[in-house]
């Protein structure tokens, strides 16, 4: 539910920057919007693993882990958090949007041919995850003089690595036994 917060609240700062009076109250704002879904979705997870996952819980956990990430990107993209164009390129965000929809639609192929489909989160996704994270988390924080396109190329290197390693997943499953 803050996630939609955090969206409006980074506008309402992006806007305050274009006015030339920036509310640095609308970024801290925004920036504790962000941290209280990504700590509580850390939460839900740690208690998931020690009290059990239920079915409803192990669909809409990764389902608000893209939503918060996806709408993190996609507002962080197209509204600047400085006078410089301090924002995430959009490329980067065209190729995370690739990247979901190709693994969606994998998992759609392996239903559809009638095989079992094995979800195996690896490292290099929860590493992927973390290197998106941090790069939302670099423009938010104005990392000076830095630009966001630093950790943006380390994280489009992360991506296309996971996207590699679910390709390959993707055929193995689709094997004969």
């Amino acid at each position: 539910m803050l996630i939609p917060v955090f969206a409006v609240l980074a506008v309402f700062y992006a806007d305050s920057i274009k006015a030339g009076e920036p509310r640095e109250l609308y970024r801290w704002l925004s920036l504790t919007a962000f941290i209280l879904v990504a700590a509580g979705d850390g939460l839900d997870g740690y208690l998931a693993r020690k009290y059990g996952e239920t079915r409803l819980g192990s669909f809409l956990d990764p389902l608000c882990d893209k939503v918060m990430m996806l709408v993190g990107l996609i507002i962080l993209s197209q509204v600047s958090w400085s006078k410089e164009g301090w924002a995430i390129p959009v490329w980067y965000v065209v190729m995370v949007v690739a990247r979901d929809v190709s693994i969606t639609l994998g998992c759609i192929f392996i239903l559809m041919t009638g095989k079992r489909l094995q979800v195996n989160p690896c490292g290099l996704a929860k590493s992927t995850t973390f290197v998106q994270l941090f790069t939302l988390g670099w423009v938010m924080l104005k990392v000076f003089p830095f630009s966001p396109l630093i950790p943006t190329v380390v994280a489009a290197v992360f991506t296309l690595w996971s996207s590699w390693f679910y390709v390959r997943e993707s055929l193995r499953q689709l094997q004969p036994h």
